[in-house]
């Protein structure tokens, strides 16, 4: 059912010393299953098919152990085909077929940060690597350091990225890595010509970027039509002759986490190989809604049919929705039209796409075949959650699962969806014991409306009110779903949400302004982030109507999150304590002139100042005087997206004020935690940290 109130009444917060007088002993009672258990369930990641659809792969993160897994047409009964053991936080990625699909290509490794550093969460003191490896008949290191493997036509080498520029290694053993391209600029997006002979690659320079096409043959570089813009995701038409890609304006000032709703319209070009000259312009958006290139989740952002269409993502009518544009130019065509948007695509290797979409369900995923001509045909539907597909022999491949059961790798060939390695989820998971997040709709404290998702503790609990907690997603490009995610982040934080809600709490997770999935003045929410933090308003709203729910102590309110969820529970914490009793804030940003630095290098706030002056007022630091309610820390000081200094910043503020905080810091640990024992410490922390603060 959904629940949707529109108007919900602030209430009086006792105060949290008298509060804590009137709650029930920690620890009093167990729920019905731990933390380990409804964190078992693998998590796959990378699901990727051979070119003919007869083979899919994926990665499976068994508590800690990544390992590629494979499923043969036509039955497709997964196996194993690694064998890496221990939580050691060594990441499997890049997966990649070659064209007969007999060798799968992957990286296992995460890459460095801006100081070179892989990262070690475990403290190793010898280090760690990050290398490409290949199976054959079985797994065979090739080399490190290496990244976006690409196989060759004939599949007896592989090509890859080191350092930015790119490097060919055939699959002999004893073969040593050669430098392939060595020109300027950041080198990637690889894509092979259909007959093998040229690869386009993308090399950005900063500001602007150029695609480049390398000749096997004759040893050579050509540029495409080179400009001042930024233009990438190259394309091969199915002849091989003409490239297309994507050109979109530079812009050299910056500025982050800030509304943009239209600027410079972006086009789409195509040009000759042979001749670079030829280049002509095949589509350019409109001005206004539009006019500013947003892509979908998918590695490939234009799609090139036998036909001689071009297929794209464009929010001409403020929703990213796919067209299909002649690759000699002239009128779009339409191929989804509505109030909901594309966000994955992939050839289906019929001439049109399969696509995930929040189509008629705005807050799962099920899965579109959409082509030219005709109209989009649903391929899943109900209550589950469907995405990430590939097109496979007789169907398609994708990640599913529904409320209660994590998604898993799942095949649907003509009959009902089934998944490829049953035998791989635990026996204890506790499925019965999961309760279906139902959708609430509620207005913020500035009439915007919200949707959230919520978690009623399973029935047959305590009879008196419980306390409540928020949660905040990260991003703040994300939509959370009514069902478990896709992203192995938010997959985690929806498994606490259950823990959470078997333990008599109530839990809403909001999709405030600025996150995806209802348009794109939603996401582009004006006075949004760095330029007026108006989300604050969504997490009153969500505060108000929780704290207004029957069975919710409206004096015991929390909340939580991580990334931009951390920013907006500081922000919740400094400036309104009197409705949040504790947070737990996960590597929040708590200045934003710091973190667009670290996104920006570019960026000198000394140089903005009206721009500076606004991003801080925008920041939890900013009203950090208001800070009463206690708070828990969580931070790795590896951490790429966030700076540690944040972190630090605001531990200094608070120990001024006399703040109670408590910290959890994972020394070598990045922003996702890749250790599954870190991710577990998190969430016994929090969980102990909202029990004490809160009760239960």
């Amino acid at each position: 059912m959904s629940c949707r109130l529109l108007n919900p009444r602030a209430r009086a917060v006792l105060p949290l010393a008298l509060a804590a007088l009137l709650l029930p002993a920690a620890g009093a009672a167990q729920g019905p299953f731990t933390l380990e258990q409804v964190f078992s369930a693998p998590f796959p990641t990378s699901l990727t098919a051979s070119p003919d659809g007869s083979r899919v792969a994926w990665v499976f993160d068994e508590q800690g152990a990544r390992n590629v897994w494979v499923a043969d047409a036509p039955d497709f009964q997964g196996r194993r085909v690694t064998d890496f053991a221990g939580d050691d936080g060594t990441t499997i990625s890049g997966l990649a077929f070659s064209r007969d699909g007999s060798r799968i290509a992957f990286i296992r490794g995460d890459g460095p940060n801006r100081a070179g550093e892989l990262p070690n969460p475990l403290s190793r003191p010898e280090g760690v690597e990050r290398a490409l490896w290949v199976i054959e008949d079985r797994p065979r290191r090739l080399t490190e350091p290496a990244g976006s493997p690409l196989f060759t036509a004939g599949g007896n080498a592989l090509l890859f990225v080191r350092r930015g520029k790119i490097w060919r290694i055939g699959l002999d053993p004893g073969a040593e890595a050669e430098a392939l391209v060595n020109v300027r600029g950041s080198l990637g997006s690889l894509r092979l010509s259909p007959d093998g002979s040229l690869l386009a690659f993308v090399s950005s320079r900063g500001a602007h970027s150029f695609v480049g096409v390398h000749d096997f043959d004759a040893g050579t570089v050509r540029w495409l039509d080179p400009a001042v813009d930024r233009d990438g995701s190259p394309a091969f038409s199915p002849d091989g002759g003409e490239v297309a890609f994507l050109r979109t304006p530079p812009v050299l000032e910056r500025f982050m986490f800030v509304p943009q709703r239209e600027g410079p319209p972006w086009s789409i070009r195509v040009v000759s190989v042979e001749n670079p000259a030829a280049s002509r312009e095949v589509f350019r958006a409109e001005p206004g809604k539009g006019s500013v290139f947003s892509g979908t989740a998918s590695a490939n952002q234009l799609h090139w049919t036998d036909d001689g269409r071009i297929l794209f993502p464009w929010e001409r009518t403020g929703y990213r929705h796919y067209y299909a544009v002649s690759a000699a130019g002239g009128e779009p065509e339409a191929l989804t039209a509505g109030t909901f948007e594309v966000e994955y695509a992939v050839g289906d290797g019929q001439g049109g796409l399969i696509a995930a979409t929040n189509q008629d369900d705005i807050d799962r995923r099920h899965l579109w075949r959409l082509s030219a001509g005709s109209a989009a045909e649903a391929l899943t539907s109900g209550t589950g959650i469907e995405t990430l597909p590939v097109a496979v022999q007789g169907g398609v491949a994708f990640l599913g699962g529904d409320g209660r059961r994590p998604l898993q790798p799942m095949v649907q060939t003509g009959g009902e969806a089934r998944a490829l390695a049953p035998d791989a989820f635990p026996a204890d998971f506790p499925l019965e014991h999961m309760v279906d997040p139902e959708p609430v709709v509620f207005a913020s404290a500035d009439g915007m409306e919200i949707h959230g998702q919520l978690f009623r503790p399973a029935a047959g609990g305590s009879e008196s009110p419980g306390p409540g907690v928020l949660f905040l997603h990260g991003g703040s490009r994300r939509q959370m779903l009514l069902g478990w995610h896709y992203m192995g982040y938010y997959s985690n934080c929806y498994a606490f949400h259950q823990y959470l809600a078997s333990r008599g709490v109530t839990v809403i997770s909001v999709n405030y302004r600025s996150g995806t999935g209802y348009g794109m003045e939603f996401r582009e929410a004006l006075n949004y982030g760095a330029s007026g933090g108006a989300e604050h308003q969504d997490v009153l709203g969500a505060g108000r109507t929780l704290a207004d729910m029957a069975g919710v102590d409206g004096d015991r309110i929390g909340l939580w999150g991580g990334s931009y969820g951390g920013y907006l529970t500081a922000m919740g914490l400094s400036r309104a304590s009197d409705l949040f009793a504790a947070g737990v804030d996960i590597h929040g940003v708590h200045d934003w002139n710091r973190t667009i630095q670290g996104f920006n290098p570019s960026y000198e706030p000394d140089h903005h100042p009206e721009q500076q002056r606004l991003a801080f007022e925008s920041s939890p630091l900013s009203t950090v005087d208001g800070w009463r309610s206690p708070v828990l820390l969580v931070h790795g000081d590896d951490d790429r997206n966030v700076p540690f200094n944040e972190t630090i910043e605001l531990v200094e503020k608070l120990r001024e004020l006399g703040v109670e905080h408590e910290l959890l810091i994972f020394p070598d640990e990045v922003h996702g935690f890749l250790r599954h024992e870190n991710w577990l410490e998190v969430f016994r922390r929090s969980a102990d940290f909202f029990e004490r603060h809160l009760g239960r």
